[in-house]
């Protein structure tokens, strides 16, 4: 049994692959709006990224061995070449898989981030997730309050809640909320590699997004000397889910070169 949660979306074995790959704190279900873009064209496999969704929690975060654990889930498949589409967290990981795996990757998209270290972004979303009392919380709706204290917007704090689940008389995240804030300075830490990923890669920012910035592109293309950029208008950081179908659109143009 695989570590990783996973589901294949397909009405053909003879298309090409595509795995999609979430970001930070999120799941499978975030990239819903881009998959069903992309279903009729190809094999569409969506993961849970490890410490995330419905896959196994780890004792350890670093984009080595999220790939590492993606890479045995690919190849345990029985799948040859690979296209990987990742946003954010997802963007490194699918980055890193690339540099890894270079013979295993047709094309690279990733969404909205950059291979570089960043400031941390992420505290007052830490400090609301530790203010809900999974002990004490009766509803939904008093988790909702309780991140209401630290997390101002309520689309952040709706994705968020998307994570919050009931078994037994018991609530719980699904991600490993301990160890992602443990492990979080390697989840903000730059991609490396020894060597450059030469296939074809294609970066799409949201034009209101500060994630990836034209101070980025030396780094971008030091370690991807092969890519391109697009911007979508009217965008932020949540890009595909904002337009998925312009999204998508340039996602295919770009693959089916």
């Amino acid at each position: 049994m695989s570590d990783i949660h996973y589901q294949i979306h397909s009405n053909s074995p003879d298309k090409p692959w595509i795995m999609l790959i979430h970001g930070l704190f999120g799941s499978m279900d975030n990239l819903t709006a881009l998959r069903r873009q992309l279903t009729e064209s190809y094999q569409i496999l969506t993961v849970d990224l490890p410490d995330h969704g419905k896959s196994a929690h780890t004792t350890s975060i670093s984009f080595n061995r999220y790939c590492e654990l993606l890479f045995k889930l690919v190849e345990s498949l029985g799948i040859q070449s690979i296209n990987l589409i990742g946003h954010s967290l997802g963007g490194k990981v699918a980055m890193q898989f690339s540099l890894n795996h270079p013979n295993k990757v047709n094309h690279l998209v990733v969404l909205d981030i950059a291979p570089v270290a960043y400031a941390p972004r992420h505290n007052n979303v830490f400090k609301g997730l530790n203010n809900v009392k999974l002990g004490t919380i009766a509803s939904r709706k008093e988790a909702d309050t309780a991140l209401s204290e630290y997390v101002t917007e309520t689309s952040t704090r709706q994705f968020l809640l998307k994570s919050l689940y009931n078994e037994n008389d018991s609530w719980q995240w699904r991600f490993n909320l301990a160890l992602l804030e443990q492990d979080y300075p390697n989840i903000s830490a730059a991609i490396t590699s020894s060597q450059a990923f030469g296939g074809k890669t294609l970066f799409i920012k949201g034009e209101h997004s500060d994630y990836l910035l034209p101070e980025h592109k030396s780094a971008v293309m030091e370690l991807f000397p092969n890519s391109k950029s697009k911007m979508i208008s009217g965008t932020g950081h949540w890009l595909h889910a904002e337009k998925p179908e312009l999204c998508s659109k340039l996602i295919r143009a770009f693959l089916a070169k």
